[in-house]
């Protein structure tokens, strides 16, 4: 298994690389081809809400809707904090259309590079090639909760860190329909972890700048 990493918001906002730990299983990183958790049955983020589900307007943003096979929870508290609760939308909106564009199985998918650039933007393309080399989709339920935010680069950039359980999101054969099952169990639980900015073209919209992925998450287990 790939070795777990601490994040803090220092270590996000200095590093212009991307940070990735593998998700919840020994594989290798994302860039090296293999999917999120390649040996326990392919799991990976799974959006699959509509763009209009996230409330948001103003911006001209894209689709991110899923097939109705999957499906994502994104069990957060709004922050009173408007910078913040846009912080954490958007965060919610970068791991929906980083699924969207597994879903449609295109590694240059519009709707991921709207929510993200720099290292984010790299892992999420990385990720999606690697489930489309390999003939997979996603479906099932994939589940984010316990957020936090928090301000960083001196209040120009905000962390958004959060859990998540995919103990019931399952990689798909496009080809065959075949859906690749897994049971619960440590590898299920991982945290994100999101250095989310403003976006340079629209103040209402923020991007994921840079992402960490720690896997084997025992505190993520409650």
């Amino acid at each position: 298994m790939a070795r777990n990493t601490t994040t803090t918001a220092a270590t996000l906002t200095a590093t212009a690389a991307l940070l990735l730990t593998a998700c919840g299983s020994g594989g290798d990183d994302a860039s090296q081809g293999d999917p999120k958790g390649a040996d326990t049955g392919k799991h990976s983020p799974t959006p699959s809400v509509p763009a209009s589900a996230s409330g948001k307007s103003g911006a001209d943003r894209p689709d991110v809707s899923l097939p109705k096979d999957l499906k994502l929870v994104f069990d957060f508290e709004k922050p009173s904090d408007a910078d913040a609760a846009a912080a954490l939308d958007d965060a919610a909106n970068y791991i929906r259309a980083l699924d969207h564009g597994i879903a449609q199985q295109d590694p240059n998918d519009p709707a991921y590079q709207f929510y993200s650039t720099g290292g984010a933007q790299k892992y999420a393309k990385s990720q999606i090639e690697a489930w489309v080399k390999d003939g997979w989709t996603v479906t099932g339920n994939d589940r984010y909760f316990d957020a936090s935010v928090e301000s960083a680069g001196e209040g120009k950039s905000t962390l958004v860190t959060f859990c998540r359980n995919q103990a019931k999101f399952y990689s798909k054969k496009v080809e065959t329909g075949k859906v690749s099952y897994t049971d619960e169990n440590l590898d299920s639980y991982q945290r994100f972890s999101l250095l989310m900015s403003p976006s340079e073209t629209s103040a209402e919209v923020w991007q994921a700048r840079q992402i960490e992925v720690q896997g084997r998450v025992e505190e993520c287990k409650g």
